[in-house]
């Protein structure tokens, strides 16, 4: 299953997008918001990831086979999360 932003509506298949408020629709109700609060915090932690592997550059970097390259990754965000998480207290 993929989590993606509004602008893959209508994607199907396994991609799950939040619901969209059209113009001359009513707003969105009180269940659609609670959906698409839950959606925006599961995305937020791979939107997280991604920008800790941009800034320290490791894909950019990393000259191995895929299969390692995850194996790399994953343990350089657990690493951050570990770290994130005495920082916050």
């Amino acid at each position: 299953m993929t989590f993606a932003d509004k602008a893959y509506q209508g994607a199907g298949g396994t991609v799950r997008t939040p619901f969209k408020r059209h113009r001359y629709r009513p707003k969105l109700s009180r269940r659609q918001k609670a959906v698409n609060r839950s959606h925006a915090r599961i995305r937020a932690r791979g939107e997280r990831a991604n920008a800790t592997l941009k800034t320290w550059k490791i894909l950019a970097k990393l000259r191995c086979w895929p299969r390692r390259a995850t194996a790399i990754v994953q343990a350089i965000l657990a690493l951050h999360h570990v770290e994130a998480d005495r920082y916050r207290g």
